[in-house]
């Protein structure tokens, strides 16, 4: 719609009483909005480049005349490039006093652990789509798993998310995690540990706290959330950061549909946790957790006329 030419719009009118609403004016800002800042269209990038990275041709790149060395050489490249750039601004938005050679040499060194991990990292991708063919019956091979499950995107991105998280680095593995729910419905905070062997049916609406401990052969479907049933304070009433507030879940424990499961608790091994519970208190090992089967009334409906 055209902006009337009789009466247009004089937007500078505003701008006084907005701009007091910016800290940065009063010499106390909290945010660098004037400064570069890691961008999540970037980040987005490098969500898609891990994949490829880690599963080439899932993404649909042109291999071209590459043997699979120099392909996933190249890959390399781009993925590491997309992190470190990111990672220079982060690193520079949340230590104002970090010149730019020091940001660098950050950077580099972050980019270098988190890649001497993808070896196990892929290991661990490749059981989880082994795990999701095998606990799917309609899953009919694994490269259908890998092209198109929404598990196997959220779990490349958390995986390498959380090495990220592992080296303090700030706001890019929370950023990754974003991406990645926005992308599959899978909420999975950077700080989550998962064992290998992980899949997630469905998975929309599924959500995994930062503090949460997941074991191996572990299968939960959608819905369930792995939540804090409270937050723990400090003396003067602040949120005490990083206390284990979320539940540990133990090898080859199955959770269905819309289960709230809360708390530093412990879901103990070869557990199934049936759809629909809400579970506050740690579990033994090898139990059956189920509500009582809802009572089903049926009756005729009749027309009035």
């Amino acid at each position: 719609m055209e902006p009337c030419k009789d009466h247009p719009f004089d937007s500078t009118v505003f701008i006084p009483s907005f701009l007091k609403t910016f800290d940065r004016i009063a010499g106390k800002a909290s945010f660098h909005g004037l400064k570069p800042l890691p961008r999540m269209e970037i980040i987005g990038r490098l969500c898609d480049e891990l994949l490829e990275l880690f599963f080439p041709g899932r993404c649909g790149r042109e291999q071209a005349r590459m043997n699979l060395e120099e392909y996933l050489a190249y890959r390399m490249s781009v993925v590491t490039s997309h992190l470190k750039s990111q990672l220079y601004l982060a690193f520079r938005y949340d230590d104002e006093s970090l010149g730019s050679e020091a940001a660098e040499e950050k950077s580099d060194r972050a980019v270098r652990s988190v890649a001497s991990h993808f070896p196990a990292i892929r290991l661990n991708l490749k059981a989880d789509a082994q795990a999701a063919y095998e606990g799917d019956p309609a899953a009919r091979n694994i490269r259908e798993v890998i092209l198109s499950y929404p598990c196997m995107k959220s779990l490349t991105v958390h995986r390498v998310a959380h090495e990220l998280y592992r080296l303090n680095v700030p706001i890019i593995p929370r950023m990754m995690g974003e991406y990645a729910h926005a992308q599959t419905g899978i909420d999975i905070h950077p700080g989550a540990k998962i064992g290998s062997s992980f899949f997630i049916d469905h998975g929309t609406g599924t959500v995994i706290g930062e503090t949460a401990v997941i074991g191996s052969n572990v299968k939960i479907y959608q819905g369930v959330t792995l939540g804090a049933l409270s937050f723990p304070r400090d003396a003067c009433g602040a949120l005490i950061k990083g206390a284990k507030r979320h539940p540990t879940i133990e090898d080859d424990v199955t959770i269905y549909a819309n289960a709230t499961i809360l708390g530093d608790i412990t879901i103990g091994r070869g557990t199934t946790i049936g759809s629909n519970v809400w579970i506050k208190e740690s579990v033994a090992p090898n139990t059956l957790v189920t509500i009582g089967e809802p009572e089903i009334r049926k009756r005729e409906i009749r027309n009035s006329h």
